[in-house]
């Protein structure tokens, strides 16, 4: 039978600047995006088993659309009034793993292309957005992730909270799949694999 040892068995101590970075992820809470950032669905879609997401924009409407690739197939939204305008439930493509740019056919609007979606079988989003706003995604209590918002400067590495930086999700009930912006840095995605959550700057 093997030994059974201690989980922190031989693990170098935090040092004090490092308990205290990791104290303040902990001691803060959940608040909202701070302008002009909006939540889209008021909290987030339920996409049950989703593996990924990735982004595109809408000929018609210049919105940012964000495409949730799931075990029960594909989805677009329209990532600034958070409506689906295209569901798939039995693709016949099987999605992003094995593909070597991790891509997928669109459906919807842009349906003939193809997106790259970042989730369960690698890639990634934008973690800046181009003018000035940062995503972090920290786990300073594993496996839960927290996202935390960075604008004009600021950083979570120097307090106080909602002053440059805001711990806008604390994902405790699923696994984190994705989080970062659009290409166009006008959407922040998170992605977990059971929901997916957006914000937008976009007028609504």
């Amino acid at each position: 039978m093997p030994r059974k040892t201690a989980p922190d068995a031989g693990a170098p101590a935090l040092s004090p600047y490092q308990e205290g970075l990791r104290r303040r992820l902990l001691d803060a809470p959940v608040v909202p995006a701070p302008a002009p950032w909006r939540n889209v669905f008021g909290g987030y879609a339920a996409v049950g088993g989703l593996t990924g997401v990735g982004f595109g924009v809408d000929p018609a409407t210049g919105h940012d659309l964000v495409m949730a690739v799931s075990s029960a197939g594909y989805g677009v939204f329209d990532a600034v009034t958070g409506e689906r305008i295209a569901r798939d439930r039995d693709p016949e493509d099987d999605g992003p793993d094995g593909t070597p740019d991790l891509s997928c056919p669109w459906i919807g609007p842009l349906a003939g292309q193809r997106v790259r979606v970042a989730g369960l079988y690698g890639g990634g989003l934008h973690s800046t957005s181009g003018d000035g706003w940062t995503v972090d995604v920290e786990a300073p209590d594993w496996p839960s992730h927290r996202i935390l918002l960075s604008g004009n400067g600021g950083n979570w590495h120097r307090p106080p909270h909602t002053e440059g930086w805001w711990h806008v999700l604390h994902s405790t009930w699923s696994t984190l799949r994705a989080a970062g912006f659009s290409p166009s840095g006008r959407t922040l995605a998170v992605a977990t694999s059971s929901d997916l959550t957006l914000w937008t700057r976009h007028p609504a």
